[in-house]
């Protein structure tokens, strides 16, 4: 008989809910992790420590109440990486204690170390002091997560030339900075540490960034960014980063040449697949560590499963929670659907970005019909209340059914506001529901009505020309 029934590699959340889910089916559980990583990379490195410094770095500056008490205005004058550490390290020791107290609380076994495959069902566990013991499980659940993707090109000291997550370990916030990649944890920290004042630079082989998100969305953002001094090299390639005693030389392939304090690399993902000994157990991954998965999140062994960002996109902590939770229910026979297609996207740039659904360029190629609703938030009361002039919500909707195809936001509380669309159209709902109700005033959600207003009198306008 095997030690239990579900062993999990990674405590991460997508390895938290897979382990909790199957310990509410009254299973046998153990979790494996490193002691300092409990929580995973999401905790120590990732979206944790990241939100929280933007946080810091919103509140210290005091950035988003400028358009109220002026553009001098600034809550502390020398702001320095300890200011902005205190916070991030109170949350990520708070966020510790609450998962071991539900991994504590629903009687899962916290095994300290990390995991290697021997066979298909046995794990060896090494633990800190390097004795190697065995642990066997009916099932296994990989959520092993990711590290920063590095070039081998190029010669990192974690001080001077940098991923994201020594960014976190800065000993002072740097006057200068190139950021190399224009993803989501690129322009995340470019807008952050802009916002500190540094004079960041941003260099990206493609012609843009974040094409996945709403065209008109990423001009308000690359507007407001250049509006901080970020300057933007897109179709450049970095063919060498050299460090000089008195900071970093970026040498472009088209022979540009961008000084700076500080480079930090941001060039995607890695999974963490290289000690798991996968060959053991009959697995195998790609040349990004990823591993594949089907619907179910089963790998090619059936009773092992891999959750999170080691299975590759989206590679967000929402989505890695409820693949954990779906893992565990397929593993023991419980009932469960298939995750919804309507997955909120945030981006936690300054400021935010959030949509669900289709953007307009999507729509045009697939020669979908739409309407377009937008409220600005200079226009409620609440935006005004708040000092965010600059904010909008854009709603894309059908002639046809009146339904919502997308909901694209830009500003403060655009992550949470998102959830609003995405239920509406979750439910099959239409514009016309957000017409008829009532949101509380002053509030940014009334944003919703006022865009739904606004399509809808265009539709009407259509329709009167139509007749």
């Amino acid at each position: 008989m095997p030690d239990f029934d579900m062993l999990v590699i990674g405590s991460g959340p997508g390895g938290q809910k897979a382990a909790i889910a199957a310990a509410k089916l009254g299973r046998r559980v153990a979790v494996v992790d490193r002691p300092d990583m409990v929580g995973g990379v999401s905790i120590h490195t990732g979206t944790i420590p990241s939100k929280t410094l933007r946080e810091a770095v919103l509140y210290l500056t005091g950035l988003t109440q400028r358009d109220l008490y002026g553009q001098s205005y600034r809550l502390k004058e020398d702001i320095t990486v300890s200011d902005l550490t205190a916070r991030t390290q109170h949350v990520v020791g708070r966020e510790v204690d609450v998962i071991r107290s539900q991994l504590s609380r629903n009687h899962i076994a916290l095994h300290a170390g990390t995991g290697r495959f021997v066979d298909p069902h046995t794990v060896a566990l090494r633990e800190v002091t390097g004795h190697e013991r065995l642990l066997s499980a009916e099932n296994i659940v990989i959520a092993t997560g990711t590290r920063p993707a590095r070039p081998d090109s190029v010669e990192f000291d974690g001080r001077t030339i940098m991923d994201s997550d020594n960014v976190l370990a800065l000993e002072r916030v740097p006057r200068s900075m190139v950021i190399v990649g224009a993803g989501v944890i690129g322009m995340e920290y470019a807008s952050m540490f802009a916002a500190l004042g540094s004079k960041v630079t941003v260099v990206e082989k493609r012609p843009g960034m974040l094409d996945f998100c709403d065209v008109e969305i990423i001009e308000a953002l690359k507007y407001h960014l250049r509006d901080l001094a970020v300057t933007f090299r897109f179709g450049e390639t970095v063919a060498a980063v050299e460090r000089h005693p008195r900071g970093t030389l970026t040498i472009l392939e088209s022979g540009k040449k961008i000084p700076a304090d500080a480079v930090m690399y941001s060039a995607g993902r890695q999974g963490l697949t290289d000690e798991l000994d996968l060959d053991k157990a009959g697995l195998s991954a790609d040349r990004r560590g990823r591993i594949t998965v089907d619907e179910h999140y089963r790998t090619e062994v059936p009773h092992i499963y891999a959750v999170g960002d080691v299975i590759g996109f989206p590679a967000l902590a929402a989505t890695a929670m409820e693949q954990g939770r779906s893992a565990a229910y397929h593993a023991f026979g419980e009932p469960v659907g298939q995750m919804h297609h309507l997955q909120p996207i945030g981006i936690y740039t300054i400021p935010e970005i959030s949509f669900v659904g289709r953007t307009e360029d999507q729509l045009t190629e697939d020669s979908v019909p739409f309407e377009v609703g937008i409220s600005r938030y200079r226009e409620l009361a609440r935006g005004q209340i708040i000092g965010d002039s600059h904010g909008m919500l854009k709603l894309l909707v059908s002639p046809e059914d009146r339904t919502l195809l997308g909901v694209h936001c830009f500003g403060t509380g655009a992550t949470e506001l998102i959830h609003i669309g995405q239920t509406v159209m979750g439910c099959g709902g239409t514009v016309d529901y957000l017409v008829d109700a009532v949101f509380n005033y002053p509030t940014l959600a009334e944003s919703y009505k006022v865009a739904a207003l606004d399509a809808t009198n265009k539709l009407r306008q259509i329709d009167r020309i139509g007749d």
